[in-house]
């Protein structure tokens, strides 16, 4: 079953949200679907899909908690398939536990971001201990810029958001900066010819701080109250 999510109110919404609704092992899950079409570079930690290329899709998979699949990106290139997007081409396709029903959403001059959050099982990056096994806690940040990146700023980007989400965190009172298995993807704009480039997008450039505050309010607002 499939539900559009009427995005925030700005002059050009980017994420168009598609909600995706099937039934996994006797559990109700549910997906969130942007069909973002042509025109779109993006770059992104996700299992499918993941890297620097032309992207038409981003999925963002709820999965049943102890996730046990030892395939990730054979079963989520399954739920892009049942879910429509599989046709229109390259796509990227993330995963959490969460509920992405309870997802956050901001926007900023141009900027769109959407944050689901898991976080049960977080923790601090430099933690002295040893690996876990992976568990589908996850918060996963999904962010669209109207204008073309260079590959450098798309890294730069990363980072950024990335910055913003610890500061998010932090300031819900959560004692991490992350989950082990946060996934992130920003799509920008694919150049046309004689287009201008940026090629900055740290948190002080005029793209990064707008990126930063939409990926803020968005973790903030996907985050369960402490």
């Amino acid at each position: 079953m499939t539900s559009v999510i009427p995005p925030p109110r700005t002059d050009t919404p980017l994420l168009h949200l598609q909600r995706v609704t099937r039934i996994e092992d006797g559990e109700r899950l549910h997906a969130l679907l942007w069909s973002a079409g042509p025109g779109w570079t993006m770059i992104s930690s996700a299992v499918l899909g993941g890297g620097i290329g032309e992207r038409n899709w981003v999925l963002n998979a709820q999965v049943a908690h102890g996730y046990r699949h030892t395939d990730p990106d054979r079963h989520l290139a399954a739920l892009a398939e049942e879910a429509g997007a599989s046709p229109r081409g390259a796509g990227v396709a993330l995963m959490t536990a969460a509920d992405v029903c309870a997802h956050g959403r901001a926007g900023d001059g141009g900027v769109e971001a959407v944050a689901t959050a898991g976080v049960s099982v977080r923790g601090w990056a430099a933690a002295c201990a040893e690996p876990v096994p992976f568990e589908a806690g996850t918060i996963n940040v999904i962010a669209a810029l109207p204008v073309p990146l260079t590959d450098a700023a798309l890294v730069n980007a990363v980072a950024t958001a990335t910055e913003a989400k610890v500061q998010a965190l932090v300031e819900a009172g959560y004692d991490c900066s992350g989950t082990p298995t946060d996934a992130i993807c920003i799509a920008a704009r694919t150049p046309r010819p004689g287009e201008d480039i940026h090629s900055f997008a740290g948190p002080r450039s005029l793209w990064g701080a707008r990126l930063a505050r939409a990926v803020h309010r968005a973790v903030g607002d996907s985050l369960p109250a402490r």
